[in-house]
């Protein structure tokens, strides 16, 4: 294995773990304008099922 790509291979490592690390809420808004961009990328059809961001709230600590 070449030194660059052992490099490669251990940013991709550190940076998974850094993702693992954060918060689930975090990762949720992650996600939603992951999906926000794949629906302005995805082409216009009719025949395709039109898919609405799903908005995730954090739930309030209960007393």
């Amino acid at each position: 294995m070449t030194a660059d790509l052992q490099t490669i291979l251990e940013s991709k490592r550190r940076y998974r773990q850094q993702l693992a690390a954060r918060p689930i809420a975090e990762k949720l808004q992650m996600l939603d304008a992951l999906r926000e961009r794949a629906l302005l990328l995805r082409p216009e059809s009719s025949s395709m099922v039109r898919e609405e961001p799903t908005p995730y709230h954090a739930e309030k600590p209960r007393p």
